[in-house]
């Protein structure tokens, strides 16, 4: 429907007709005529945590801007084995382009995906073998811990995110870098796993080292659970500890005091994801397509600094 060469009369009937028996367009007929099925499959993992959450959001939001509806795929346990079911389970539901979202423990090479289909990855691991899309993790780690640093603290602690996930090893080595670089002893990474909690569990541990002057946390949720047990602990936020944290979300310059953090721009983030797809849809290319695997966007990051952090006392 909507062809101009449609009489109005003839068009209302055909849409009463349609209306009473219940008709829907077959997509599948549809993308066969037009070449494209105006749908984007995604497969996530950890729905709850910022960064898929506001990801996935902005996805939605770019690919209804063009046009397109997304079909999302929430994998409990993010292997090789089970993404690739997921997208071949995509595959089968009439997609134009697949988008996966933090392939975490995925590796490029176990990643065995339905030929031909159009693949961006927010994962800079997979730059060689699908498009890559993401935050300059590296740059804002370093912005974080360069920043107190540049305040004047000694070193700078570091709560890290989960073990297996690559966003949390390159924000870990760009702090221990920075560190390095600075000619600034290393110390002990403390562990967590993104949620609140842990970082409250790590909050307790360092509160009880007095020489913990500073520290920068993998993301803002550990970081409100850091600020909670340095007051519960006696321990002043600035005046005695410093703590950035990482991802900007909507309640960090509502914490007390204003969280110090990496902003990340996940509307961008999104917009290029579905930017790239749909390039590569339109240009006719799967993940075979000679240099297509190559692209890596980085979307740069900023350091929003608010009352968390201030010099050393003394």
């Amino acid at each position: 429907m909507g062809l101009d060469n449609v009489r109005p009369a003839t068009r209302d009937k055909v849409l009463a007709a349609m209306a009473q028996l219940g008709y829907a367009p077959n997509t599948a007929a549809r993308a066969l005529r037009y070449g494209s099925f105006r749908t984007i499959g995604m497969i996530a993992h950890g729905l709850a945590r910022t960064g898929e959450s506001r990801t996935i959001e902005a996805v939605v939001e770019a690919a209804r801007n063009e046009g397109y509806t997304v079909t999302l795929i929430d994998v409990e346990n993010p292997s090789s084995d089970v993404v690739a079911a997921a997208a071949t389970r995509l595959s089968h539901q009439a997609i134009d382009g697949l988008v996966i979202v933090r392939a975490e423990t995925v590796t490029p090479d176990s990643l065995a995906l339905p030929p031909h289909l159009p693949v961006v990855v927010s994962d800079s691991r997979f730059v060689g073998h699908h498009p890559a899309v993401g935050a300059d993790q590296v740059d804002g780690a370093r912005r974080a811990t360069q920043h107190l640093l540049d305040l004047g603290h000694r070193t700078v602690h570091h709560v890290r995110g989960p073990a297996g996930s690559a966003p949390a090893q390159l924000r870990a080595e760009s702090w221990r870098d920075t560190l390095v670089a600075a000619g600034r002893p290393v110390p002990e990474i403390v562990p967590g796993d993104w949620t609140a909690g842990s970082g409250y569990d790590a909050g307790r541990r360092l509160a009880a080292d007095p020489e913990v002057t500073a520290v920068f946390c993998a993301n803002d949720e550990m970081a409100a659970g850091v600020l909670r047990a340095l007051h519960e602990a006696g321990r002043e936020v600035p005046g005695d500890v410093s703590v950035v944290g990482f991802d900007d979300i909507l309640l960090a310059e509502y914490l007390w005091p204003p969280l110090t953090t990496v902003v990340q721009d996940f509307g961008e983030i999104g917009r290029r994801l579905v930017a790239r797809l749909l390039q590569e849809v339109r240009a006719g290319g799967g993940p075979a397509k000679a240099g297509a695997g190559d692209l890596h966007e980085v979307v740069p990051v900023e350091l929003e600094v608010r009352e968390s952090t201030a010099p050393p006392r003394g």
